[in-house]
């Protein structure tokens, strides 16, 4: 591009030649002089409003300052309400584990005065010269909620299998079918009271007078409650895993095929029914159609059941004295 510059002062016409160039500079310098203006008007306004406090420009200078405050302000507003709701999720998932805890505690027997989950333990330390930033907590406690949820899962895969082995243990015949009673014959072989040969005894004979009430083991389902040529009045109580119960002899049933009974509940009443020289309880325990010795599941070790199984019994000289013997 051309520009002809004519005056009456100029000896002839000037012709100045601009290009694409010339014109690109000129545009920059304009600009950068513009910005230069700008920043040293705001930075006098701003001098000149602090040192002479003129009310118009100290006011925008506020303003604006205020404005960046409220930005800030809010910010740190949404950054605490956040971590605020981080930290009840992590109260929700502490309180959670409190109560797996407690409710395994007592499944394991530990008594609360030992261990108290809902109570801090004891802590100390050097204190650290970093505190930690809104980055740095908003990460710690994203961690501390991933690693609590873990635990509250695996917990609760802990008590689930211990609740199923306290279901198991309490389908385990534990308990004496008798309150009263000493034993008058033990499991293994022996002679058979009527042909006096030897034979195995498949269970344990209680003696006790007639009518002591029998109590279930363990809790189960009735599935024999009749009469039978060699057991006379007989229960059955099956509890499951493959486990069952037999009570025979019995003068009079209180149970009937299909109840549902619980540990210790009363069956039946001891007799002298079926194939039997007395009053007495002939108590069996069955694993997978087996019988087994009842002293393995009735009482601890050293008791006298055991003892008389192993072959050194240990039972009332006198009671056994003043009962007659009765055997099946």
């Amino acid at each position: 591009m051309q520009v002809i510059l004519v005056d009456k002062r100029l000896p002839r016409a000037l012709t100045l030649s601009i290009t694409r160039r010339h014109a690109l500079i000129a545009l920059a310098s304009l600009t950068v002089g513009v910005l230069l203006l700008s920043g040293a008007f705001s930075f006098l306004t701003v001098r000149v409003a602090s040192v002479f406090h003129i009310p118009i420009i100290s006011d925008v200078v506020s303003f604006v300052t205020r404005d960046e405050l409220q930005r800030n302000d809010q910010r740190v507003r949404d950054s605490v309400a956040t971590l605020a709701r981080k930290l009840g999720e992590v109260q929700a998932q502490v309180l959670r584990l409190d109560v797996v805890g407690e409710r395994m505690s007592r499944a394991a027997g530990i008594r609360p005065e030992e261990f108290r989950f809902a109570q801090l333990p004891g802590r100390g330390g050097a204190p650290s010269s970093n505190p930690m930033s809104l980055l740095e907590l908003d990460l710690e406690l994203k961690q501390l909620l991933q690693s609590v949820e873990q635990r509250a899962d695996y917990l609760s895969v802990v008590e689930a299998e211990l609740m199923a082995q306290q279901v198991r243990q309490a389908l385990l015949p534990h308990s004496k079918p008798l309150a009263d009673g000493f034993i008058g014959s033990g499991y293994g072989w022996r002679s058979d009271p009527f042909s006096g040969a030897m034979s195995h005894h498949s269970g344990v004979d209680f003696a006790a007078p007639a009518g002591t009430p029998i109590h279930a083991a363990a809790g189960g389902v009735v599935v024999v409650a009749e009469h039978h040529p060699v057991w006379g009045n007989v229960v059955e109580v099956d509890h499951g895993n493959t486990m069952l119960t037999r009570y025979a002899h019995a003068s009079k049933l209180h149970v009937a095929p299909g109840d549902i009974v619980k540990r210790g509940q009363k069956l039946a009443e001891v007799g002298s029914t079926g194939r039997s020289t007395g009053p007495h309880l002939h108590f069996e325990v069955h694993h997978r159609g087996v019988a087994q010795n009842p002293a393995k599941f009735l009482f601890a070790k050293d008791s006298p059941l055991q003892q008389h199984a192993a072959g050194s019994a240990r039972v009332d000289i006198k009671a056994l004295a003043a009962a007659p013997s009765a055997r099946n």
